[in-house]
């Protein structure tokens, strides 16, 4: 719902000025978000905590890249490359990225240069704290009436993570031990 949402206010927005990328695809893909999302969270295995780094990711490349915007245009393949890196960032085991580009319907050499791309539009800035996800989460729930809180998603949240007040020189190290 998040991403639906950015998007149709993103699109509404476009211009035409806006340099492409490597997320940029032609034409929109023909499976929507909601279900490219299910799709990539059932059959990657993503963990809550992955999912939320998802939005922070799109934060961060934002801020750091003015120009870069999540449309219709982008969303699938940065779906695929943030869910990637995010579990190779959070979790202790994860799936090849053959496994990933075939979930996310990308060939691996794509995959592998769309994961290049976002570690460097990221600034090899991965990892968030427990508090950064919890707030992300709580944000989530409070601006979508369909979702309740669950009270054990913040053990979830700790599990997952594992490395709560990890400094930002830290991060580089977690994400290319994986690489």
């Amino acid at each position: 719902n998040m991403f639906t949402r950015v998007v149709q206010h993103n699109d509404r927005l476009m211009t035409v000025s806006q340099k492409p990328t490597r997320f940029h695809s032609r034409a929109p893909p023909n499976i929507t978000i909601n279900d490219y999302l299910q799709r990539v969270t059932k059959y990657a295995l993503l963990e809550p905590a992955c999912l939320l780094l998802l939005l922070i990711y799109v934060d961060r490349i934002c801020e750091r890249n003015p120009t870069f915007t999540i449309s219709s245009l982008t969303v699938h393949r940065f779906i695929i490359a943030a869910a990637t890196v995010a579990c190779k960032t959070l979790c202790d085991a994860y799936c090849t990225n053959s496994h990933y580009a075939k979930v996310g319907g990308v060939s691996m050499h794509e995959l592998n240069s769309l994961e290049v791309e976002l570690l460097h539009m990221t600034g090899w800035h991965l990892i968030a704290t427990q508090e950064q996800l919890l707030q992300y989460y709580y944000t989530l729930v409070r601006q979508d009436p369909t979702l309740v809180l669950q009270s054990d998603l913040a053990a979830a949240v700790s599990a997952s993570t594992g490395h709560e007040g990890t400094s930002q020189a830290d991060t580089g190290d977690a994400a290319r031990k994986q690489q």
